[in-house]
């Protein structure tokens, strides 16, 4: 890179910060209208995400300087927002937990910056809201390290194409990895022509996940009757596993479903499909029921899981 173009790069990397720093409020005297500086708000919200923090975890996380954050945590605590526990398995170490009206603090903070964000996108068209979007991704893909940007994805609701890649990717994955024949890929259309056709968009969505523009996962929830979910038709693109997607498309349907107040979720799956089960089972979900059958050109056992959303 030339000296010119150097500084041409410096110059527009500057009035970017300077915009986005103006565009999010991080000037005010309180972010969000709230009287929480910018780093007193950061450090409420990594204290609510975990239920034990230290100040060397903060430390870590956040690259403070010691001195700054202590003094930030004294007040804390001086206002009831947050007390300190002496940590059971290392009586030097003192655990950093918010109080009632430490939660009921993040809580207002938490809701004004979502329903700001939301805004924002709201605001938008389609195409500026994805072009945003995966320019934050990229952003954040290139300034990350590795492990922040393992997961750097989007999860989107369907959009027309997006069907038609579901069926073919099922069709050529299943059949590459496992041997199944057409009749699979054809279950699959049936699965979601059906969808299509008749779902209900507040009990049933299907998600996308996103990465780079190019589409690295699927799943939906569909409604099985008697305030039951059914999760359907989970999918990783290969070169994509093993950076926690799977994972997230599961929880994205668990979450979903306990706010439309479905008492369980079940799926069908077969017992050839080890990855999906594993996930399946990190996520709480049980085998019910197995049945022999054959299918898609192969003798296979389906089974039946399900996850109770209550108690």
């Amino acid at each position: 890179m030339t000296e010119n173009k150097l500084h041409e790069g410096v110059t527009v990397f500057r009035r970017f910060n300077r915009f986005y720093t103006k565009q999010i409020g991080l000037l005010a005297q309180g972010l969000l209208k709230t009287r929480f500086p910018l780093t007193q708000a950061r450090i409420l919200y990594e204290l609510a995400q975990y239920e034990q923090s230290t100040a060397s975890d903060l430390i870590n996380e956040l690259s403070i300087d010691p001195g700054y954050l202590s003094r930030i945590l004294s007040s804390f605590e001086k206002e009831g927002l947050l007390r300190k526990v002496r940590s059971k398995s290392d009586s030097r170490q003192r655990i950093l937990k918010l109080t009632t009206q430490g939660k009921k603090s993040f809580a207002v903070l938490n809701e004004r910056s979502g329903k700001e964000a939301e805004a924002l996108l709201l605001s938008l068209s389609e195409e500026d809201r994805h072009r945003l979007l995966n320019a934050m991704q990229t952003i954040e893909d290139i300034l990350g390290t590795e492990s922040e940007t393992m997961t750097s994805y989007l999860l989107r609701p369907h959009e027309p194409g997006d069907i038609g890649w579901i069926i073919h990717r099922h069709g050529v994955v299943y059949s590459e990895e496992y041997g199944f024949d057409e009749t699979f890929e054809a279950l699959v259309a049936e699965i979601l022509v059906q969808f299509i056709r008749k779902h209900d968009p507040k009990r049933e969505r299907i998600w996308i996940a996103e990465q780079d523009g190019q589409r690295i996962g699927s799943v939906m929830i569909v409604e099985a009757g008697d305030q039951v979910a059914q999760l359907r038709l989970l999918f990783v693109e290969p070169k994509a596993r093993g950076k926690g997607i799977g994972k997230r498309l599961i929880n994205e349907c668990i979450n979903f479903s306990k706010r439309n107040r479905y008492r369980k979720i079940k799926l069908w799956t077969q017992s050839n499909l080890l990855e999906a089960r594993h996930l399946y089972s990190k996520a709480g979900f049980e085998l019910v029921k197995e049945s022999a059958h054959k299918s898609f050109g192969h003798d296979l056992i389906a089974e039946i899981w399900e996850l109770s959303l209550h108690g």
